[in-house]
């Protein structure tokens, strides 16, 4: 069989490619069990990733479902799971905050646009060019805001006002919170971290993350720990999906989300193509990056019509597609559908999750996220490590379209110095 190579220029979805070479039961057998497989792994991490992100569980389970199957529909890779994730969690909370949930759907809605026109643009390979130095500094800078985000439920924290935004200001308001810790949150929130390691070594192939968010469930409800749930912040889920809707839309109001909105496009892009390539590397295929530009635009447009948060691709449930033994994108609609029975059919039970066990998820999400090794190794060259903290430091301290863009010319200025020494020397 090809590996995709000669078609990777192609505006077609692997689907239809797949559905050409033809689908027969076994295929549908080991990509059914792939994508239960990931629903298992998506369900508690969608949810933690939306309430994460400053909005209702609920609309990263609608990302997960609308967002999820698309990608797989249209996508230029096999196997790329799309859904709301870890990245994002940032831009999407300051976005929330600042212009509200039309706002946001609005944003998500326009990243949408931009992305397509991306991919429709041929833009695809351009992205994949973002130097490695710029990628880990990012990725590590995100990681660290989002532990920082989850210290206020991981200990059952009350603030005296909001949560600042910006990072520092953030550790100074919850270390002033410090006297407020909640013994029980943090027990569930250390215990669920905990777990999840442990099942990780022992238990490589089990669900950790949904086991640890089970078990701490129950012991809240039957202990009657006093840690706030789900259901007492935000109450229960809905049985279904909402009836698709435009956001509301204004000129005064497009201007608004323009820069958040070309935010999301530059990280959306970036992580799509990251953990297609990592699929890649994993399967030895190669994907159609400007067809999954598309279907990533598409899809985003399609999470914000139905309420949802940011779609992008995501390595770790990719990967977790790949390992589970899927064939073809079908998997990765199988677990949207996946979802899609749970909300129908046990949205109630989510009520009883603990917000600390969700934070002890992405407790768990962060260090996974954050590339350590790859971090200390480009410290030991001094061109890669002064990209590297650029990024990383203006991430933390600015935002990740900053760092990125620091990052990026500085390397393109060493790029540029290096070339003029080397015509010199000739």
């Amino acid at each position: 069989m090809p590996d995709g190579t000669t078609t990777a220029h192609l505006y077609r979805p692997k689907l239809v490619t797949i559905l050409r070479e033809g689908y027969g039961p076994a295929l549908f057998q080991k990509d059914l069990l792939a994508g239960l497989t990931v629903a298992i792994v998506a369900l508690p991490l969608s949810m933690a990733i939306a309430v994460a992100s400053g909005v209702s569980p609920e609309r990263g389970l609608y990302t997960a479902i609308v967002g999820g199957f698309v990608v797989s529909a249209l996508g230029g890779s096999r196997f790329q799971i799309g859904g709301p994730a870890g990245a994002f969690i940032v831009l999407v909370a300051a976005t929330a905050a600042k212009l509200g949930l039309e706002g946001l759907l609005l944003t998500v809605l326009l990243s949408g646009l931009m992305l397509t026109l991306m991919g429709v643009l041929r833009l695809g390979s351009l992205i994949r060019h973002i130097p490695h130095a710029v990628t880990v500094g990012f990725t590590c800078g995100i990681a660290v805001t989002i532990l920082a985000s989850q210290l206020k439920d991981f200990g059952g924290l009350h603030l005296m006002g909001a949560e600042p935004g910006p990072f520092f200001p953030k550790l100074a308001a919850l270390t002033q919170a410090l006297p407020t810790l909640n013994p029980s949150a943090f027990v569930v929130g250390l215990s669920s971290a905990a777990l999840i390691f442990f099942l990780r070594w022992w238990r490589p192939t089990w669900p950790g993350m949904l086991i640890a968010v089970v078990i701490a469930s129950v012991a809240v409800t039957l202990l009657h720990l006093p840690a706030e749930t789900i259901g007492t912040r935000f109450g229960g889920l809905p049985h279904g999906l909402p009836t698709p809707h435009l956001p509301a839309m204004s000129l005064a109001l497009l201007w608004k989300v323009l820069p958040p909105a070309l935010s999301f496009t530059l990280l959306g892009g970036v992580e799509s193509l990251l953990s297609a390539k990592v699929a890649d590397s994993m399967t030895g295929r190669k994907h159609r990056s400007n067809m999954e530009l598309v279907a990533q635009g598409i899809a985003n447009m399609a999470s914000a019509l139905f309420g949802g948060i940011s779609v992008t691709g995501t390595i770790a449930r990719t990967a977790t597609n790949i390992r589970a033994g899927a064939r073809t994108p079908l998997s990765g609609m199988m677990h949207s559908a996946f979802l899609l029975v749970f909300i129908l059919a046990a949205a109630d039970l989510a009520s009883y999750v603990p917000l600390a066990a969700l934070a002890g998820v992405l407790v768990v999400v962060c260090w996974n996220m954050a590339e350590k090794e790859e971090f200390l190794r480009l410290m030991n060259y001094w061109r890669e490590s002064s990209v590297l903290l650029v990024t990383f430091v203006l991430t933390l301290v600015e935002d990740l379209t900053v760092g990125i863009l620091a990052g990026c010319a500085l390397a393109a200025l060493y790029a540029v110095l290096k070339r003029a020494v080397r015509e010199e020397g000739d």
